[in-house]
C-alpha cells in the first residue's frame, strides 16, 4: 500500500518529535543536560526512591531514553529503538502509578504516553522519510518488529519485579528499632 505524502510527513514529524523528547530526557540522566542530575545525581535520586542499584539504573534509563530516542528521530533500526524507548518509559510509568494518572500530580500520564507513542513505531515502522528506508528497510523486517514488540512487556516486568524484590529485601533486612 502506498503511503501518501502527507501521511509520510505526519509520521516523520511524530517520530522525530517523540525521539527528540526522549533524547532530551535521556541526556538529563546521562549528561546532566537541561537541568538534569547526570548519572550521579539521577543515581542518588533513584536510590532514594528505592530503585537499586541507582547509578546502573540511571545509566540504563538514560541509554534507553536517549538511544531509543535517537533511533526514532533518525528512523534507524526503528523497531529496536522504539522497543527500547517503550520499555524504558513503561518502567518509568510504573514508578508513577501511586501518584495517579495526571503528570501535574506526579502521575504516569507522560511516561505512559511516550511508551505508547514509541510502541506505535514498532508496528508501523519508520516510514519513507528515514535512514531505514535508505538502507532498504534491512533493519525493519517484519520478524524484527514482532520480536521487538514481544520483548517490551517482559522487559518492563523483569525490571519492575527485580525492583520490587529488592525493595522487599530492604524492608525485610531493616534493623529493629529497639522500642
Amino acid at each position: 500500500m502506498a503511503v501518501s505524502t502527507s501521511a509520510a510527513i505526519a509520521r516523520t514529524l511524530l517520530r522525530v518529535g517523540i525521539g527528540a523528547v526522549l533524547i532530551a530526557h535521556g541526556s538529563q540522566k546521562l549528561f546532566g543536560a537541561f537541568g538534569g542530575g547526570g548519572i550521579e545525581g539521577t543515581g542518588k535520586f533513584f536510590e532514594s526512591v528505592g530503585i537499586r542499584p541507582g547509578k546502573e539504573s540511571a545509566i540504563a534509563a538514560g541509554l534507553g531514553e536517549a538511544g531509543g530516542g535517537a533511533s526514532l528521530a533518525l528512523g534507524l533500526a526503528t523497531p529496536l529503538g522504539a522497543a527500547a524507548a517503550a520499555a524504558t518509559m513503561g518502567v518509568a510509568a510504573s514508578q508513577h502509578v501511586k501518584q495517579g494518572f495526571f503528570n501535574a500530580e506526579g502521575g504516569f500520564e507522560f511516561p505512559a504516553t511516550l511508551a505508547l507513542a514509541s510502541s506505535v513505531f514498532i508496528i508501523v515502522g519508520p516510514g519513507p522519510i528515514s535512514i531505514d528506508r535508505l538502507l532498504g528497510y534491512a533493519l525493519t523486517k517484519p520478524w524484527m518488529r514482532v520480536v521487538a514488540g514481544a520483548l517490551v512487556v517482559p522487559a518492563i516486568a523483569a525490571v519492575v519485579l527485580r525492583q520490587r524484590r529488592g525493595t522487599a529485601a530492604d524492608v525485610g533486612s531493616a534493623e529493629p528499632s529497639g522500642e
